[in-house]
């Protein structure tokens, strides 16, 4: 069974022909050059540049991007609509949706024309691969804590501290950093400054995580030791814009997190829903029994309401009125359920389902982070209870 078709869900108002249509050449693309490969992914802890590059040559890198700065000319439903196309065919390690959703989208709107000109096409070929540096050993959730200063001399910032659990870490050649520019403003002393780490000294990585899953994807330690950047790198008219630039663009990235967890979702049903009707114990097939049938009758049902809530905001998203307590309420909902999914799942498969050669194992293990990165789900709640 289609991962896509099994809610049977229509289509929401804003999914276009040409939305249908990146949809089915990025399902295309994922089965001919990802899945294949995905093993080997998984074994050596990166997507090699080269996957970077065939994706940016079939335009599936920033497809947001307006056309004169070289992306698709695009809006959010088509990344959306990449990014499920990952997760309904188990590729969830790719990080497209970071380096597309994220990244590009805070150069896109905070960048000057020089700095458009200079990174978006290069982001949206592959020959840039983005990241944000954000979480700090002393500061996750909390960005307000975060300690690695930029500090400017001359006509150049210099740079130091260190940034962990960074995705794209090991291939990222474009690094967003939050800073602190004024140590003593707090909030009101964060800025974002751009880091082509080619362009650098004194830039190093650290080792490439050992995580409990999404092993395709290189998650890293950062080191900025005196880094030296251009001061015409800093995004935004001015210093200390940084953490405004950050709360108007987490919205988005929570959402993009709420597509990945629907499509995975989607495709758990549809793989143990296949299994449960060809295997047989005690003489009748797994669907027969009761017990089977209401587990996945609930779990369908909520999984109904969890597509449908996720179409509803990526629509008042497109218009502009994607407000964080709402993008809060489709992160928490669709990690919180895509976990109970899997975990679900795994059970009807019984011993075979706790084997990796299981792509369930996988979709396990790769969905417990889903309620962590982006804003833990505890701090999701705290958002939401804000406007209570």
């Amino acid at each position: 069974m289609q991962p896509a078709a099994i809610l049977g869900v229509p289509a929401p108002a804003w999914e276009s022909e040409d939305v249908t249509m990146l949809r089915d050449m990025a399902n295309r693309f994922v089965e001919a050059e990802v899945v294949p490969h995905y093993e080997s992914f998984e074994d050596n802890g990166l997507v090699p540049p080269s996957v970077w590059h065939k994706a940016g040559e079939n335009g599936l890198l920033c497809a947001a991007v307006p056309e004169e700065w070289g992306g698709a000319g695009g809006h959010y439903g088509h990344d959306a609509a990449i990014i499920e196309a990952l997760g309904h065919a188990g590729a969830d390690g790719f990080g497209i949706a970071l380096h597309s959703a994220i990244v590009a989208p805070y150069i896109q709107h905070y960048g000057s024309r020089e700095q458009k000109e200079r990174w978006l096409p290069r982001l949206a070929s592959g020959e840039l691969i983005g990241a944000i540096a954000m979480s700090e050993p002393g500061a996750g959730s909390d960005l307000q804590g975060v300690k690695t200063s930029a500090m400017k001399s001359g006509n150049q910032y210099v740079i130091n501290g260190s940034k962990t659990f960074i995705t794209n870490g090991q291939n990222a050649n474009l690094i967003i950093v939050v800073t602190k520019t004024d140590p003593s403003a707090g909030a009101k002393g964060t800025s974002l400054i751009v880091v082509e780490t080619e362009e650098v000294e004194g830039f190093e990585r650290g080792r490439n995580l050992d995580k409990i899953g999404l092993k395709a994807n290189d998650t890293s330690e950062l080191f900025f030791n005196e880094v030296k950047v251009p001061t015409s790198n800093l995004l935004g008219t001015e210093e200390g814009q940084g953490f405004v630039q950050l709360m108007q663009q987490l919205p988005q990235e929570r959402l993009l997190i709420a597509n990945q967890a629907i499509a995975a979702i989607e495709r758990a049903l549809a793989l143990t829903i296949d299994y449960v009707k060809e295997r047989k114990a005690f003489g009748q097939r797994i669907i027969d029994f009761q017990n089977t049938q209401f587990k996945l009758a609930q779990l369908k049902a909520e999984a109904v309401q969890a597509r449908v809530f996720t179409n509803y905001c990526v629509g008042i998203h497109l218009e502009g009125k994607l407000d964080p307590a709402t993008a809060s309420m489709v992160k928490m909902l669709t990690t919180d359920l895509q976990c109970k999914v899997m975990d679900e799942c795994l059970q009807m498969f019984g011993g075979y389902g706790y084997m990796n050669e299981y792509p369930i194992a996988r979709m396990f293990r790769d969905a417990r982070v889903q309620r962590i990165y982006g804003g833990t789900n505890e701090i999701m709640k705290l958002l939401i209870a804000r406007t209570l």
